[in-house]
């Protein structure tokens, strides 16, 4: 398969009528492999920078298309050990996936909310000082995907980050390897591949960014094979 351009191809996960069983299995093994991959902590380094310039308030953060919930809590949990005052809440627009976080946020103790909405159709709600988007942007249409990182940075106070894959051989090959060696998902395992050749790379991503209106945002790379869009506002 070529990787030169965007092959975006249809994905299990996004079809409406996966079933239920399915849904919650895959979203259990993404949660694996995130926690393998430390997505996390991709994002943690730009949170608690945030938090120590801010540091007179408790900040709001916001998990845009959160899935299953695991990074969201996972960030909550990170904050709470380091007494940082961040305040967590994610959205998606499946409810088998918020019933699953709101599960994990109970199951582990965290404070986390969670509710339902389309992000692509919906306004993105005002009143937070971050906004985050995990392993997301990869599923929309370039037009979509600009859209998006447009509204983050109208909507959020402060600072967008955005966590995703790296469409290249070497992410092709891992995807490829981890979504047979980590779980027995049929949807993981289709999907995975087909990810990382819908993704962007870097560069197509930074100028996106710059279409979209986030004038100075930053892109580095992140193993394994991830990629962290960073933009911090301009003050008023």
């Amino acid at each position: 398969m070529s990787l030169s351009r965007r092959n975006r191809q249809p994905e299990i996960m996004d079809q409406p009528g996966l079933a239920t069983d399915a849904h919650r299995q895959a979203l259990t093994a993404l949660a694996r492999i995130n926690w393998l991959s430390r997505s996390s902590m991709i994002l943690w380094p730009a949170l608690r920078e945030l938090a120590q310039r801010e540091s007179g308030r408790t900040l709001r953060v916001l998990d845009v298309a959160c899935g299953g919930g695991d990074v969201t809590i996972t960030l909550a949990k990170r904050a709470r050990r380091e007494k940082r005052r961040l305040e967590f809440v994610g959205c998606d627009v499946s409810e088998v996936a918020l019933s699953i976080a709101r599960h994990r946020a109970e199951r582990c103790r965290c404070q986390v909310e969670f509710f339902r909405a389309n992000v692509i159709e919906d306004d993105l709600p005002a009143g937070f000082d971050a906004l985050i988007c995990s392993l997301f942007l990869h599923h929309l249409a370039d037009h979509d995907a600009e859209w998006l990182l447009r509204r983050m940075g109208a909507a959020v106070a402060r600072l967008v980050l955005v966590n995703d894959l790296v469409r290249s051989r070497r992410g092709y090959l891992l995807a490829v390897a981890a979504s047979r060696l980590l779980t027995r998902s049929r949807v993981v395992q289709v999907d995975g591949p087909l990810s990382v050749a819908g993704a962007f790379t870097p560069a197509e991503v930074l100028k996106m960014a710059g279409r979209a209106g986030l004038a100075g945002a930053t892109v580095c790379r992140h193993w394994p094979s991830r990629f962290l869009l960073q933009w911090w506002k301009p003050r008023a």
